[in-house]
């Protein structure tokens, strides 16, 4: 009989220790920005780690709580309430097991990327304005406009010490990575809010921390009638919301990740799946969404994480779940140590990491379009919510690509007493009528005026019946008629070509 040796890796070990330390802070930051309980964050990490990360799919990919949606949840929470939280997370996984099931994830990959920039932007640029409340300690408004416009009044709210321990924190998250072989050893959020709690805590610093319940006392499953706000059209919306962005975030992260590795790649549909089966025991536990986060899976571009501390199989994402699984049931006393303001200073630090900087100025130089899509998309976020934004920024982006798409050139041949011949080359749509009917309508009325159609490549119904009437209204009297020339009776059947 052969005995088949199973275990894990060291490197694959290592990871899964650090992938914990990253996480730990993180799902506790995003619960609080979110407005629920920490423990709730840890068991959507938990949940990510032990069910997502054994299910097939992205194999070096890491889910938890995300900060992308963060101001989602917070809007959700604050309208519908927390109680209401778990069912919208279960809908929304099922959303993304019947989009993975039709095998629609692939689809995500055609999401303008200019979309995607601009929505990571609005989100970051929320997420930081509502942060900096918190660093001072200080409530937020509602809205992203009323943070924006709160931002004024705020120098004299703060709590000078708050502010102080979130500051240093954003501090230790820039200058902890430059030192190369520490922050192999221990990643950067870890060492910014442990000092923090650790000074606060030995000087007894007169700062809000960190309430803990216990899971027992945060956890709550939907009960049957919860599920009946489903037929609600604003709850409807939210699901949605939840699962259109959850998957647009967990699979273009997935594309990053594979890009850091020379593993097996990516099935989209099978990560959309396992998302979807994650989401929904999250919602049964009445805890957050989750999304494949690439700060996990390869720390925000810190020298160490799931893939560029070595992983190298799906152990080590299952066994970061393991680790906070042991942390919430052994030591969540230890959350009731860390400052409010330390986990804003962390998530102020992530939302920056969300504005597309590098993008806009690629963008800016070679696609200025693009650019307008993306700032079209942030602000339509800031000004309303997540939702409206990505609505928003997907018919911009169609209006672009029919913009750009949609060349008609009108060029004109006299030919003296024979006449003037004007030839329309290109894609004729209603977005370019008006140039069109311009450069026809200058022609002479005097003149006869040969039309050919054959250098069209498309036409619409707006176009064919706009030249139609043209053609018509030069029959009755307006000047010469235009001749029989080629494309002029394929014009009257709504076709281009040759009559």
């Amino acid at each position: 009989m052969r005995v088949v040796r199973c275990g894990v890796s060291k490197a694959d070990l290592f990871a899964s220790l650090v992938v914990f330390l990253v996480a730990l802070p993180l799902c506790v930051g995003v619960a609080i920005a979110s407005g629920v309980p920490a423990e709730l964050g840890l068991v959507t990490g938990i949940v990510g780690g032990l069910v997502v990360g054994a299910l097939p799919g992205s194999s070096l990919q890491v889910s938890g709580p995300a900060a992308g949606l963060t101001v989602l949840v917070y809007e959700a929470v604050r309208t519908y309430g927390v109680e209401a939280l778990g069912v919208l997370v279960f809908a929304a996984g099922v959303v993304q097991l019947g989009l993975g099931a039709l095998r629609l994830g692939r689809w995500f990959r055609a999401v303008s990327s200019a979309v995607v920039h601009g929505m990571l932007a609005g989100i970051g640029l929320v997420l930081v304005a509502g942060q900096v409340y918190a660093l001072g300690d200080v409530a937020a408004p509602a809205g992203g406009v009323g943070k924006l416009a709160g931002l004024v009044s705020l120098p004299g709210l703060v709590d000078p010490v708050a502010l102080s321990v979130g500051g240093a924190t954003i501090a230790v998250l820039l200058l902890w990575p430059r030192w190369g072989r520490g922050s192999r050893l221990v990643p950067a959020p870890l060492v910014a809010v442990g000092l923090a709690a650790a000074v606060t805590g030995g000087f007894d610093l007169a700062v809000r921390r960190v309430e803990v319940r216990g899971l027992v006392g945060a956890v709550r499953v939907p009960e049957w009638g919860d599920f009946g706000r489903l037929t609600e059209v604003g709850v409807i919306g939210t699901v949605v919301a939840f699962a259109l962005i959850a998957s647009a975030e967990s699979l273009f992260g997935a594309a990053e990740v594979d890009r850091l590795h020379r593993g097996q790649r990516t099935d989209y549909d099978r990560e959309l799946i396992a998302q979807g089966v994650g989401n929904a025991v999250c919602g049964v536990l009445g805890a957050l969404p989750m999304t494949a986060v690439i700060v996990r899976s390869a720390t925000g571009g810190a020298p160490s994480g799931g893939v560029q501390s070595g992983a190298r199989t799906k152990a080590s994402r299952v066994l970061h779940g393991g680790w906070l699984l042991v942390f919430t049931a052994l030591l969540p006393g230890v959350l009731g140590l860390v400052p409010v303001a330390a986990l804003a200073g962390l998530l102020v630090h992530a939302g920056c990491g969300l504005l597309p900087v590098r993008q806009v100025r690629g963008l800016w130089r070679g696609h200025r379009g693009e650019v307008v899509v993306l700032g079209v998309t942030a602000v339509v976020i800031v000004v309303g919510n997540v939702f409206e934004g990505v609505l928003v920024g997907l018919a911009s982006a169609v209006a672009k690509t029919a913009w750009d798409v949609s060349h008609v050139q009108v060029a004109t041949e006299d030919l003296g007493d024979a006449g003037i011949v004007v030839r329309v080359l290109g894609h004729a749509t209603f977005l370019r009528l008006p140039k069109l009917l311009d450069a026809l309508e200058a022609l002479p009325c005097d003149r006869v005026v040969r039309l050919e159609l054959g250098g069209l490549r498309h036409v619409d119904h707006a176009c064919a019946a706009a030249l139609e009437g043209w053609v018509v209204g030069r029959e009755r009297g307006r000047g010469p008629a235009p001749e029989q020339g080629e494309g002029v009776t394929a014009v009257r059947g709504g076709r281009v070509g040759s009559p």
